[in-house]
Order: C-alpha cells, then structure tokens, then sequence
C-alpha cells in the first residue's frame, strides 16, 4: 500500500505520532495533521457527530507549500472539507494538545462535564495548571507558543456547552482502553526529556493507570 510517492498523514491526538511514523515510513513521506470534529462512537461501527466543529489542518514540517500538499489540499477542498494548510503544523499540533490534555485530564478522573469543571474555582485551576504544564513542555521542545497560551485556551473552555466532554471520559465510563498514555503520558514523557516538571500530568497517569487497558465491566 506504500508505493515511493506514498504520503502519511496522521489527524490522531497527540504530540508522540509523527515521530513514530517518520521511523517506520520516513521522515520524507510524512506530513503533520490535526482535525477538530467532536465524535463519539454510538456502538461498534458507528460513529456519532455530537457537535458542529469540523475543521482539519495539515502541512509539510519544513513549512513550505510543496505540491503534494496542494494536491491533497484541493482535494479536500473539492470534496467540502472545511480544511487549512499550515505553514507551521508542529505548533498547531501543539495547540491543540495543549486543551485536548486538560479536557481529557479533568473530565476523565473527575467523571465529568467541562461546566461544572470550569465553575469551580479548585477544578478550574487544576485544569489551568495542567495546560501550563504543556505550555512549558512544548516550549522547552521549541514550539513556538505563547507563554501566555494556557489562559487564552482557558478562555475557549468558558466558550463552549457546558456539556461538552472529551472521547477519553467516554471510553472511561464504557470500560475502553484508554489513550491516557499519549496525551498526559506524553508530557510526562517530554517533560522529563528536558527537565520540565509535570507532577498535575503525572497525577492524571497514575490516577488512571489502573483503567487505561480497560474494563468492559465498568459502570
């Protein structure tokens, strides 16, 4: 199935992704991604649309607007895909693991919904915190973020429904593996490569490393 003109894109969560394809593919065949759809999956098979964001981003990781980008580009475009290319796809790979891991982080162990989460003042400053903690990490990596970057995202979460949650409190409360390893996992695992402290992501691991293989017999 990959043929020598053959491009990878990943639109996954997550920071880990690209490095592991650039080494079973490599680096050449690889482009950056990330999609924004809110989703969960209804019953096997089905996937279910729970909101209206769509919007897919993508691009070369030099930055440049080679012609397969182009290519693949307009035939998003051709094929109605709300769909951007990016001049700088690490960064906003970026930007969006820095909210997807405090969404995913508070709504999982605290088994709830981001409005109750962001009214409280204890749980909105956890869930500020761990935003901070990924901030950090992704610049001490040389993602160019602001440093100022968790409290704009902390103004996107008092933007949207109240009962919005993330795929990852999902899959806790149906007993599914969880991808806990790749989002607060991740920055664990960043963080210590430059000696950035991440003891909130750290807690999110440990307190759901119990479940993240899954219990199908869970409530």
């Amino acid at each position: 199935m990959v043929g020598p003109d053959t491009v990878v894109i990943s639109f996954q969560n997550g920071v880990l992704k690209d490095e592991m394809l650039s080494r079973a593919f490599g680096p050449g065949r690889i482009m950056g991604g990330v999609c924004y759809v809110a989703t969960s999956i209804a019953e096997p098979g089905v996937i279910a649309r729970v909101g209206p964001l769509e919007r897919m981003v993508f691009g070369e990781f030099d930055g440049k607007a080679s012609p397969r980008a182009k290519r693949f580009f307009d035939a998003c475009r051709a094929g109605g895909i709300n769909v951007e290319l990016s001049t700088d796809i690490r960064r906003e790979i970026w930007q969006k693991f820095v909210f997807l891991v405090a969404l995913s982080g508070t709504t999982t162990t605290m088994r709830s919904t981001i409005g109750p989460i962001r009214e409280n003042p204890q749980t909105r400053q956890f869930f500020l915190d761990l935003m901070r903690e990924v901030v950090a990490v992704g610049r001490a990596h040389g993602v160019d973020l602001p440093e100022d970057y968790a409290e704009q995202q902390l103004a996107l979460a008092d933007r949207v429904a109240p009962d919005m949650t993330s795929s990852m409190h999902h899959d806790l409360e149906r007993g599914n593996r969880l991808e806990v390893r790749w989002l607060a996992g991740a920055v664990v695992e960043l963080g210590h490569a430059r000696n950035v402290a991440t003891p909130l992501n750290r807690a999110v691991a440990d307190i759901l490393a119990l479940r993240e293989a899954g219990n199908k017999t869970a409530a």
